[in-house]
């Protein structure tokens, strides 16, 4: 009796399961029909409000009017968080999702697992998903004054949101002050690929818009974008990742002043300054290791042009004064440069090498290789010259002896 009964209620559960699955596949349509009605009258709210809200508005209550735009914002994003949890969930459960579909379900949980121990970018990063998934909808479904219309309102609302992300990750690294930190290895990752995913998603879209005020930050960058599409096709090794991170806080100095302050886009350099040396010293095939120490010198001129030339505040007065005599001598070689450009080449990597030798000889990385390699290179420009059986070293730095042979340092 127990194994029939058994046997019976297997059937029956069978059954009524299959049953529930027809009628489930029956209704996903009528959900995504509903949820794809309410998304459109939020959405049109929305956009109202924006729009009300940006306009200039001297009858009305700018407050009100902010606060109506808020909240039609969050009942819109209630209704696209409804239409992923009632539709593209069925639907992946029922095994009639599209490829598109199950990618944004994945994504989806994604995010929300960032929830419980990430709280600020969940905050931001489920926003993003929410507008980057309608966004898709909307280009693929409406007509282009829709199109039009609504990307006016994503390009200003997704500003907001990847400044806001980017602000937290500053907020991580403030206790690092002015310090590459390789315990915070994540964060610095996650600044680049955010810079990286704000220009290709946000920035080449205001590209394509004909609003002036975003055209004219696009001018101040556009050679630095150019340089970027190099880099955003194929695969990319060490070096070429190095390069394009170094593009990407150049084009961040334009756009995230504010969201990612001079402080942490000096550790990001310092990050970059660490995996470019590290690669000059490990790197045995010696067209490659050329390559490689022309990148570093590159970067060691971005870093001392676009971020220590412009910085304000020094903690310490002496580094300050420091920088200011070694800037001023960069600034007279420079004046090479129309005159006579091997000399200006020449001149300026003597003076990148001796200093970046004064930064390295004392950190806890052991860098021997690059100094190395560094006086190589000071010899064959003429700056250092060998001597055998003594060693000198003049100025501030300190090497270890070689028995064999000697260098001659002037720093």
């Amino acid at each position: 009796m127990e194994e029939r009964s058994l046997r019976v209620t297997g059937v029956d559960t069978n059954f009524f399961s299959r049953i529930t699955s027809k009628i489930s596949k029956l209704l996903i349509p009528t959900k995504i029909g509903i949820n794809g009605i309410v998304i459109n009258i939020k959405r049109n709210n929305l956009l109202k409000t924006y729009e009300n809200f940006t306009k200039e508005n001297e009858n009305y209550n700018q407050d009100e009017l902010e606060k109506k735009y808020d909240d039609a914002y969050t009942v819109y994003l209630e209704a696209l968080d409804k239409y992923v949890m009632d539709s593209i969930y069925k639907k992946v459960k029922s095994n009639q999702a599209t490829e598109f579909e199950k990618n944004a379900l994945s994504k989806y949980y994604e995010i929300t697992s960032l929830k419980e121990k990430e709280y600020m970018d969940y905050k931001y990063r489920k926003q993003k998903y929410l507008l980057e998934l309608d966004e898709e909808s909307i280009k693929m479904n409406s007509k282009e004054k829709v199109i039009e219309r609504y990307h006016k309102f994503y390009i200003s609302k997704m500003d907001t949101l990847y400044k806001s992300i980017l602000k937290n990750y500053s907020i991580k690294l403030a206790d690092t002050i002015n310090t590459y930190d390789s315990s915070k290895e994540w964060i610095y990752t996650k600044i680049f690929y955010t810079i990286e995913e704000y220009i290709q998603n946000i920035l080449e879209l205001k590209m394509q818009t004909k609003d002036q005020e975003d055209y004219k930050e696009i001018e101040e960058i556009i050679s630095e974008y150019e340089k970027l599409q190099s880099y955003m096709v194929g695969k990319l090794d060490t070096k070429d990742n190095i390069e394009k991170n170094m593009i990407l806080l150049a084009i961040s100095r334009k756009i995230f002043t504010h969201s990612l302050p001079l402080i942490v886009a000096q550790q990001c350099y310092q990050k970059l300054l660490k995996d470019a040396r590290m690669l000059v010293q490990d790197t045995k095939i010696a067209t490659k290791r050329e390559k490689a120490y022309s990148m570093l010198i590159n970067l060691i001129e971005d870093y001392n042009i676009k971020l220590l030339s412009t910085k304000v505040y020094w903690e310490d007065p002496r580094k300050r004064e420091s920088f200011k005599k070694y800037w001023d001598k960069y600034k007279e070689i420079s004046k090479l440069k129309d005159i006579d450009f091997i000399e200006y080449v020449r001149q300026k990597e003597i003076l990148f090498i001796k200093e970046d030798i004064k930064q390295i000889a004392n950190q806890k990385t052991d860098y021997s290789k690059l100094i190395k390699y560094y006086k190589r290179k000071l010899v064959d420009y003429g700056a250092m010259k060998e001597l055998k059986n003594s060693f000198i070293s003049e100025g501030n730095y300190t090497g270890k002896i070689n028995k064999e042979k000697t260098v001659k340092i002037n720093v």
